[in-house]
């Protein structure tokens, strides 16, 4: 690995605070919640994507940006002569558990902005080799500038000019990722669990779960989720985020926090409120009163609002953050119109809808579009390099393991017309559906304008409720149906070397 940045060569570095210590440092720029624990405000408040460039010495995707080495080089060296005297952090981490897919991390970080490191000490594990980093950040806020850079082959990002907690988490995220794809994996923007349930014959196992979706629309809800089981049957939880999958379907983990929105946060959302209202979360751009008081109805702030919480203080986890297998593959989209609740998918029709990443923007990617229509390749605006490659790999991967069965899980509505504001795709629905998926007890028929497979029926839901072709004249949904195949085979038609196979999945 090029070390473009040396502990040597600076004059004052803080290496590896304990945790305590870092609460300390932090503990000036924030303010203590009823439940005390610490919340900071930021001054940006989403990631920046339109100002993040990757090292152009690699063959880059349609959606990315690129730098030329010669410039990148120049402000790096800018930055590092600035940080020769200034007082400086260094806190090394670990991502994952697995023997193969998991990286030494190291991030440095500016000391008066010591709030992002001790967020970033909540989110991955205590190190086990601190002198040979596999990944590196440099995190220098308060720089004039507001660029990130990443350099892949080198596993070092430069993040400057901006102080959003999620810059560093995700630096770290999408460089291991791009390792992981070098190694004949897969690194996937998506949460994991296991479903243990009673299939239809009384057996009782484990189904595998993993859930592609983009900030808010759902995922973290889904994955943390107890779908009403009881008794023998539960839900585990494995991760929130991100994970690594291999050839044969293995999913290795990589974090040991949940970064959550908070936004319209309540009590009804038992698992992620008992955890958010530990002492030990952290806050970020959530509104909290002179007293200490939390609201997390309130937006005035940010529409983004978010908090670290502890892995091990969500209920139904375990001591394991790898999954098996991913048995079923849910692609999370929020829709309002022809989208019906669940869909079965061909192999060739999830790498297809995997390159699609059909969803809507959120106020964690650009606050500014929040609630428009959105495509992002496997829902993961964090991949570097060529995203078919990405979708022929799990394309791949799902034709050697016919096991593993994929489904759209619209979360948005069904039925929006001008009149109408479509009918509601309810929590209870969703959580209902991957239920009945687990225990293999929905009745699927075709549908005659996409190929894939709809429910017939799903116990203990009227799904006819739900069916998008009775709000709208045969016409109103054929045009509907042939605009966004139109749509879609537009966005397709940006890929090269995309195989036509996958393309001609949803004509």
């Amino acid at each position: 690995m090029l070390y473009l940045f040396r502990d040597n060569a600076f004059n004052n570095m803080l290496i590896n605070p304990t945790k305590k210590e870092l609460e300390i440092l932090s503990k000036d720029e924030g303010i203590v919640t009823e439940f005390d624990s610490l919340c900071f405000i930021t001054n940006v408040r989403s990631r920046s994507a339109k100002n993040t460039f990757v090292v152009d010495d690699i063959p880059l995707g349609v959606d990315q940006q690129g730098i030329s080495r010669k410039e990148a080089d120049k402000i790096v060296n800018q930055v590092n002569n600035y940080l020769m005297n200034k007082e400086l952090i260094r806190l090394d981490k670990k991502m994952g558990m697995h023997n193969k897919f998991s990286f030494n991390c190291r991030l440095y970080i500016t000391k008066e902005y010591s709030r992002i490191a001790y967020m970033w000490n909540n989110s991955l594990f205590a190190p086990d080799n601190i002198n040979h980093p596999d990944i590196v950040s440099v995190y220098v806020p308060e720089w004039p500038e507001k660029i990130i850079l990443i350099y892949p082959e080198e596993g070092v990002t430069y993040i400057l000019g901006t102080d959003y907690f999620g810059e560093a988490k995700k630096s770290f995220l999408r460089m291991a990722m791009y390792k992981v794809k070098k190694m004949g994996g897969l690194g996937l923007h998506a949460g994991s669990k296991v479903l243990r349930v009673k299939d239809k014959n009384g057996t009782l196992k484990d189904v595998g779960f993993i859930m592609f979706g983009l900030s808010g629309t759902g995922k973290t809800t889904l994955t943390i989720h107890d779908h009403n089981l009881k008794g023998e049957e539960k839900a585990i939880i494995r991760q929130d985020d991100v994970i690594f999958m291999d050839i044969n379907g293995y999913c290795a983990g990589s974090e040991n926090g949940f970064f959550i929105k908070t936004e319209g946060l309540n009590e009804s959302q038992t698992v992620l409120y008992k955890a958010a209202t530990s002492p030990n979360a952290i806050f970020e751009n959530v509104k909290v009163y002179e007293n200490g008081k939390v609201d997390f109805l309130n937006t005035e702030l940010t529409s983004n609002g978010r908090g670290i919480v502890l892995r091990e203080e969500i209920d139904n986890t375990d001591d394991s953050i790898d999954l098996e297998k991913a048995h079923k593959l849910i692609f999370i989209t929020r829709r309002n119109d022809i989208i019906p609740p669940v869909a079965k998918l061909t192999a060739s029709q999830a790498a297809t809808f995997f390159m699609l990443g059909e969803s809507i923007e959120t106020s964690a990617g650009d606050p500014t579009k929040a609630g428009q229509s959105k495509r992002c390749v496997g829902t993961n605006p964090f991949i570097i390099g060529p995203e078919a490659e990405e979708g022929h790999r799990l394309y791949r991967i799902l034709k050697q393991n016919p096991d593993m069965e994929c489904y759209i899980l619209n979360t948005g509505r069904v039925g929006k017309s001008n009149s109408f504001e479509g009918e509601k795709i309810t929590i209870e629905v969703s959580t209902t559906i991957m239920r009945e998926i687990a225990r293999d007890t929905i009745k699927w028929e075709v549908d005659k304008d996409w190929g894939y497979l709809v429910p017939k029926s799903v116990n203990g839901l009227d799904m006819d409720k739900y069916n998008p072709r009775k709000y709208y004249t045969e016409i109103e949904y054929k045009a509907l149906v042939n605009k966004l195949k139109d749509e879609r085979i537009e966005w397709l038609s940006r890929f090269e070397n995309l195989d036509i196979q996958l393309v001609n999945s949803i004509a």
